[in-house]
């Protein structure tokens, strides 16, 4: 006997379900199960077991926030957090489900504006991660083997300025950071424009 895809994808949601909102102890099996969520698609169309009724929806976003038990019962803010930026090929995936089928507009989309497929988003993990997929594939793999954050590749691509944090509490601190972290052309043009400050 065949069994009914929309009723396995209705025991993906309920395990995805249970992962996000059982806290910590949940939160590991998250990225696993929502990347197969993603890549079946199992978001749009489902048998809920319980209610034996067929369940779907139009878009991810919709998905998520829906409450339990026929969304999410989420927020997309949340699914950022736990999701973070381990998993390149993840981001890109839920990045597609937010943005809508490739190809076709996302029913809620606010900015219908597009570039080469890539909303205009800023500096997003998801935009960085698909953009650096698109344009600097070399870089990307390395972010999928492990050897570069997906901000240090997109330094290495061109596409983000170097950034260090630096405390603002303790300048001896943040004077060490700086000439630690900077070239000396910037390093000898930092000094001269403190010193034209005073």
């Amino acid at each position: 006997m065949t069994v009914d895809p929309r009723v396995e994808h209705d025991h993906l949601v309920t395990d995805l379900r249970g992962a996000v909102h059982n806290g910590e102890s949940g939160l590991a099996y998250v990225p696993r199960l929502l990347k197969r969520l993603l890549e079946t698609e199992a978001w749009r169309e489902r048998y809920d077991v319980k209610s034996r009724t067929v369940v779907m929806f139009k878009s991810f976003m919709e998905f998520v926030t829906t409450p339990a038990t026929e969304g999410l019962g989420a927020s997309i803010e949340l699914i950022d957090r736990i999701v973070g930026t381990d998993d390149p090929d993840l981001l890109i995936l839920l990045r597609e489900a937010k943005a809508g089928t490739p190809g076709r507009p996302r029913a809620d989309a606010e900015n219908p504006l597009e570039s080469n497929g890539f909303s205009i988003q800023g500096e997003s993990t998801e935009y960085t991660a698909a953009r650096l997929a698109a344009e600097a594939p070399e870089e990307f793999e390395a972010v999928q083997r492990g050897e570069k954050s997906i901000h240090a590749a997109a330094v290495a691509a061109g596409f983000r300025r170097r950034r260090i944090p630096v405390r603002l509490d303790n300048a001896s601190s943040a004077l060490r950071s700086l000439q630690a972290n900077s070239s000396p052309e910037f390093w000898a043009e930092f000094k001269r424009l403190v010193a034209e400050s005073e």
